[in-house]
């Protein structure tokens, strides 16, 4: 036992128990066995694929082998990136509501929720290619989709403009395809790829066409990840309330004059530069210059 050397003695007892659920009930479905030599060796399954699953209405055809089995790829991926899924799990709880209600208020599915979640894990990221944001628009997609930006604003990085741009965008995607499936997956490729494959392929079905790799594996990452997200304590993911985290409580405040310093902005509204820019992360600059007839809501802290 001396890899057992050097733990603490609520290791030790943990170690205890489970040698105990491995031996003395002489279990060999059970999750865990401890070797002859006091090594803890795991045992790995795979989720199960559910019987039926739908994207934003439209069926999924499980009946079809390589369709189940690209599925499996990516619940078997996201299933065993617990820390990754356990994190996004806490940061739903604070950016959900906010994309849930504008899907709603533009008439679109639920469902979508997770194409954010694909995208960027609920964050705030800049791919190598210079997306950005929770909904990771390219510059010149964002431009046409309505979001400013510039050096000092960039609304990639707001939650609810970027959420309505990118309603925007699989609504015209929808438009042009005629289904939800192919919308999501011109998110990825853009309408222009898609439309070229599924022309030479003569098909509009997702399903039968084959896509960059990448756009291949998006549509079933988005469903694999609705299926564990949505059904996340039956595949082991738990998270007392006390451990998610709650939407910042926050007051408005309306700029229409240009901030020549935003750090002393900051400490004239009672808070700090790093909240101000946590906070707002569309200010992307130390400075704020609101042309005339212009103006901005500035999220800072609640009072008290």
């Amino acid at each position: 036992m001396r890899y057992l050397k050097g733990l603490g003695l609520g290791a030790l007892l943990g170690v205890a128990f489970v040698a105990g659920l491995a031996f003395d009930n002489d279990d060999k479905d059970a999750p865990v066995e401890v070797n002859s030599d006091g090594r803890l060796q795991y045992k790995w399954y795979s989720p199960q694929t559910p019987k039926t699953l739908r994207f934003a209405g439209e069926k999924v055809p499980l009946e079809r082998w390589e369709v189940k089995e690209r599925l499996d790829r990516e619940l078997l991926m996201n299933y065993y990136m617990h820390g990754s899924t356990l994190y996004i799990l806490k940061l739903s709880t604070r950016v959900f509501p906010t994309i849930e209600r504008k899907l709603k208020a533009n008439g679109l599915s639920d469902d979508f929720k997770y194409l954010c979640v694909a995208e960027s894990s609920l964050q705030n990221p800049t791919s190598p290619a210079g997306a950005v944001g929770y909904w990771q628009f390219m510059k010149e997609t964002g431009l046409r989709y309505g979001l400013e930006i510039t050096d000092e604003v960039d609304e990639r990085y707001h939650l609810e403009k970027a959420t309505d741009a990118a309603c925007k965008y699989l609504k015209d995607a929808y438009g042009k395809f005629g289904n939800w499936t192919a919308a999501a997956a011109s998110y990825n490729c853009g309408m222009g790829g898609f439309s070229n494959h599924s022309s030479f392929q003569m098909s509009g079905n997702y399903y039968d066409l084959l896509l960059p790799e990448e756009t291949n594996r998006y549509i079933f990452r988005i469903l694999a990840l609705k299926h564990l997200l949505g059904n996340a304590a039956k595949f082991g993911f738990v998270l007392p309330p006390e451990d998610v985290y709650q939407p910042v409580k926050t007051r408005e405040v309306t700029i229409s004059s240009s901030i020549p310093n935003l750090a002393q902005f900051a400490q004239n509204e009672g808070t700090s530069y790093k909240m101000l820019k946590l906070l707002n992360p569309w200010m992307r600059d130390r400075k704020l210059t609101v042309k005339p007839g212009k103006s901005y809501t500035v999220q800072l802290p609640a009072a008290g």
